[in-house]
């Protein structure tokens, strides 16, 4: 640790990722505690990806305009606004929570709300990353940022499973809430260096249209950097099966705390796999750190969902998680040394476009595919599906991660042999980023 604040630029880094750590892990209580209250309430999986897909859409409608507003605004600003906008829709929740009148409905609109401002927080984020640490040290940073966001989710599952058996829901929402607060704090307390502004192109919707297409029009020009968005969009769209399925499945094969603790225990795989990063730095060939990795995410999620073991899905959520930090710290680190500081944040944004466009789709279709195919086809299974899956409930969404791990790996086959991909180190120069008195 002595080692990284000695890093020009990582004390602020670290005094803005302690705020972000602290609102994940109220951010995640709230996921995880609404996702059971959800499937108790409704039994549908189909419901419960109804609602995540809420919060998905606005921030797939608003991230463009988001990416071009990041890129004329001092980023320090740009996740003030994400945060304190996002705490506005959990005090609604809450609210109605601690009233006693939450509704299903309710959800759908606290939850687009909130969806609007995180649209945000990732590119500002990385944008602000960008300028506050040094170049050969952005994958540090990257792993830093997701070891923030697997503390909150060691704790978050165990927290929020004991909190609805004992006071229910009111009690997340308050912390979360809270949660959000503090990170705004931290955020008022820090300076960001300056980034060269984006020159505007015309005023009101028309004039952030212009500009949101600078930074697709940057990504399409490079062909290697497109293909590798490209993968990512079918790569998470298969582990957005899991994302929605993994609170079905695991109330299908244990308790609700239990549960939680698997929970808990997956995302110590993240904190193992974003430590290990955070001070190894990453592996110099920067694609195979990306492509490995996922593949045996792949493997993990056919694990997870192979037999209704617990063994077997702990197994499988540790190799996926455990793994995941070095893909996206490596791709992280790609992206933030090919695009130059004033495009970031369009860039960026055409980024979580990218990552969340196939998540609503997926979400309903896993929703649909489970309740409507796969759980019937598997609940009486027999032959070599029943062999190798098992029947019973919860079976067909073992069916669906396995198929979905499967996919994932096909892909990472494909992208790995494409010659853009082995050349793109060598095809897109690095940028320097330009800091400028703040």
């Amino acid at each position: 640790m002595r080692e990284l604040l000695r890093i020009p630029g990582f004390k602020t880094f670290g005094i803005v990722w302690l705020g972000q750590l602290v609102s994940n892990l109220g951010s995640a209580m709230t996921g995880f505690g609404l996702a059971i209250w959800v499937y108790r309430e409704t039994g549908s999986a189909l419901q419960l990806a109804l609602i995540v897909t809420a919060a998905r859409v606005p921030m797939l409608l608003v991230t463009p305009f988001a990416g071009a507003l990041i890129d004329r605004w001092d980023r320090r600003w740009a996740m003030i606004l994400a945060d304190a906008g996002a705490a506005l829709g959990t005090l609604a929740i809450m609210l109605l929570v601690v009233a006693g009148n939450l509704e299903t409905w309710h959800l759908y609109i606290g939850l687009s709300f909130s969806g609007v401002f995180r649209a945000f927080q990732f590119p500002a984020y990385s944008a602000a990353t960008t300028l506050l640490i040094p170049k050969e040290h952005y994958a540090r940073g990257s792993g830093l940022v997701q070891l923030a966001g697997s503390i909150g989710g060691i704790a978050a599952p165990v927290v929020a499973a004991a909190a609805i058996v004992w006071q229910g829901l009111g009690l997340i929402f308050v912390v979360d809430f809270v949660t959000f607060l503090f990170a705004v704090g931290t955020l008022l307390a820090v300076r960001f260096p300056a980034a060269q502004k984006s020159e505007r192109r015309g005023r009101g919707l028309r004039g952030l249209a212009l500009e949101a297409r600078e930074g697709l029009d940057f990504v399409l020009e490079r062909r290697a950097l497109f293909i590798l968005m490209l993968s990512f969009v079918m790569v998470n769209f298969a582990f957005a099966f899991q994302g929605v399925l993994i609170i079905p499945l695991l109330l299908n094969v244990t308790t609700e705390q239990t549960a939680g603790l698997i929970v808990s225990i997956g995302s110590g795989g993240v904190v193992l796999g974003s430590l290990a990063l955070s001070a190894w730095g990453g592996p110099r060939n920067r694609i195979a750190g990306v492509y490995y990795p996922i593949m045996a995410m792949g493997v993990g999620l056919v694990l997870m969902g192979i037999q209704p073991v617990v063994g077997f899905v702990v197994a499988g959520i540790l190799l996926m998680n455990g793994t995941h930090p070095i893909a996206g710290g490596s791709s992280q680190s790609i992206w933030q040394s090919k695009v130059p500081p004033e495009l970031q944040g369009r860039v960026f944004a055409i980024r979580q476009v990218s990552a969340i466009a196939a998540s609503p789709i997926a979400f309903l279709l896993a929703g649909v595919l489970a309740d409507r195919l796969f759980e019937p086809l598997m609940l009486d299974a027999s032959g070599l599906l029943g062999g190798v899956f098992g029947s019973g409930p919860g079976r067909g969404i073992g069916l669906m991660f396995a198929l979905a791990g499967l996919f994932a790996i096909a892909t990472v086959a494909v992208a790995l042999n494409h010659p853009r991909i082995k050349n793109l180190e060598a095809e897109i120069p690095d940028f320097e980023p330009v800091r400028l008195p703040s």
